[in-house]
């Protein structure tokens, strides 16, 4: 499943954001897996350094990045290591994974705006920054690709997630418009859209793991069943990627419902989360 040598170690180099826990950190493992060497990227330097003990173990090279990406810095940090090419010891990456991300549970006129902000900066400004600052080199070589991992979410308003949802709305947008600009030059563009899944994500949102009820609490899913379906997915080059069987079949039913129930189920579900 890996990439063709891209570098003077023989193994391709993938990025991954939001590599300190949950789908990003399983996402790192299944690359490593696969044969390529890591960058993991993440606000938290001790879990960065056990994940990158952890792969080192099996012979992966793993370069730790420390960076916020709801910040300038962090992201400007990102978007150089991107954009080098081979310098030194310094690797080009093959294949990006945006994966970091977070979300707020509420009534968006209750809620903080700049928590509202910076969802917007971390999941939609960074993931376009750090897009463009790796594709132009990967459609020259003709290799390599972008994971975007967005959400069910994406399919759907989110009455009481309202920000987060359209965060997640423009990402899979953008990932299939930019899939299509590229079609034909052999680099991938690929969107994971998981549904509720037990990460940090729930901790830092507020969100209650066993408010669910009904065909909703049937979907939770694990962290390392989302990343294998998302990893494997990508590698065979599919263009959106829903994890679970009631989770796909949700994805296809907001398309096909009336929006205005859609918006009211939707509420509903959000409504046990808090």
């Amino acid at each position: 499943m890996s990439e063709p040598a891209a570098s003077r170690s023989g193994r391709p180099l993938a990025l991954v954001t939001g590599a300190s826990g949950g789908i990003g950190e399983e996402l790192a493992r299944l690359a490593a897996r696969d044969g390529h060497d890591l960058v993991v990227v993440a606000r938290s330097a001790d879990r960065l350094d056990a994940l990158a003990g952890e792969l080192r173990s099996h012979g992966t090279e793993v370069e730790v990045l420390v960076a916020d990406l709801e910040t300038e810095a962090g992201q400007g940090a990102v978007e150089r290591r991107l954009a080098e090419a081979e310098a030194g010891d310094r690797r080009p990456v093959d294949v990006l994974v945006n994966n970091a991300g977070f979300g707020t549970v509420g009534r968006f006129v209750e809620l903080p705006v700049d928590g509202e902000l910076a969802q917007i900066t971390l999941n939609v400004s960074a993931l376009v920054r750090l897009t463009r600052a790796v594709l132009p080199r990967l459609v020259q070589v003709g290799r390599g690709g972008v994971l975007n991992v967005a959400s069910l979410a994406s399919f759907e308003p989110g009455p009481g997630m309202a920000t987060y949802a359209a965060t997640k709305a423009f990402v899979l947008s953008f990932t299939e418009a930019i899939r299509e600009e590229v079609a034909g030059t052999g680099v991938r563009v690929s969107a994971l859209c998981p549904g509720f899944t037990h990460t940090g994500f729930q901790e830092r949102a507020g969100v209650r793991t066993d408010g669910v009820t009904g065909l909703a609490a049937m979907a939770w899913q694990r962290a390392p069943d989302v990343a294998r379906t998302g990893w494997e997915g990508f590698v065979a080059d599919r263009a959106i990627i829903v994890p679970g069987l009631l989770n796909r079949a949700a994805a296809v039913g907001v398309r096909l419902a009336p929006r205005s129930a859609v918006r009211k189920l939707s509420a509903r579900v959000v409504r046990q989360l808090h």
